[in-house]
């Protein structure tokens, strides 16, 4: 997920949005927002009969302050998603009744200034961060390697958007090949090992996963730099290439240490131990 998307959190819920540049407005996804106030089991068959009632009401239609913008679904894929932005949710958390309307106005009033903030001062996004981190645990070694590692993601990126690659599919696309190719497991597989489902990977990651994931990077960006790599096959090339030096160092480490560099090992909160069902007769 690039600078454009991000994915924050309201209480327990995700909700995701997309900043557009050209506007400087973050958008967000109406139904991930409903989710959050009324707690429903199909939060868009609520909005889509939401947005038949307001209409019935007063004659005026959601739909027309919404866009639809791609944004990345539990499945992975990218998918046309309704959004809208502060002042078109203010709209229409008017016609949710919920008690979390009031702290979710609050919260989104926050959340969509953070934006405006960081682009007057990047160094407050980087607070945030490592703040975040801090809160969750992370020893100040691995935030520093957080945070050099997406450096040299940013690089890669950033050379990616002036070589003709285009779009979140192509990006994840490189991504996962990099990946692939140092690691032995795909972005998917790596998640699974670890337990995760719409967490960052990056987040759960150990030292040493995040340092051969940046070796990878970086070893990417200056082969695809030595040849001016341009488009989809030249940069699959380069990444492929990455990707085979910092598995060499893996495998180099692994034969020494005897441990595997890719492990299940978490972030996670443990899971709670389910309670044993009574059986008959018990009290």
């Amino acid at each position: 997920m690039n600078k454009e998307h991000a994915i924050v959190a309201f209480e327990k819920h995700s909700i995701r949005r997309f900043f557009d540049e050209t506007q400087e407005i973050w958008y967000f996804s109406v139904v991930d927002v409903i989710a959050a106030l009324t707690d429903s089991v199909n939060a868009r068959d609520y909005w889509f009969k939401m947005k038949t009632r307001v209409k019935t009401e007063d004659g005026f239609e959601l739909s027309t302050i919404c866009r639809q913008l791609k944004l990345k679904a539990p499945d992975g894929k990218m998918r046309e998603t309704d959004c809208a932005s502060v002042e078109g949710l203010f709209r229409i958390i008017q016609s949710i009744p919920s008690p979390k309307a009031e702290p979710f106005k609050q919260w989104l009033a926050k959340v969509g200034y953070e934006r405006l903030q960081d682009m007057s001062d990047p160094a407050r996004s980087l607070d945030r961060a490592r703040e975040f981190w801090q809160q969750h645990g992370r020893s100040e070694k691995w935030i520093q390697q957080r945070m050099m590692g997406q450096e040299t993601r940013n690089k890669l990126t950033d050379y990616w958007k002036g070589h003709e690659i285009k779009g979140e599919a192509a990006f994840a696309f490189l991504t996962n090949l990099i990946h692939q190719e140092w690691s032995g497991v795909s972005v998917k597989k790596h998640k699974a090992i670890k337990g995760l489902k719409t967490q960052n990977l990056r987040d759960h990651m150990s030292e040493a996963e995040l340092i051969f994931t940046a070796l990878a990077e970086l070893s990417t960006r200056q082969i695809a730099e030595s040849v001016s790599a341009t488009g989809m096959i030249e940069n699959a090339e380069a990444g492929k290439k990455g990707g085979k030096i910092a598995k060499g160092a893996r495998l180099a480490l692994e034969q020494k240490t005897g441990k595997s560099v890719v492990t299940g090992e978490s972030f996670l909160p443990p899971s709670k131990p389910k309670k044993p069902l009574k059986e008959a007769g018990d009290e």
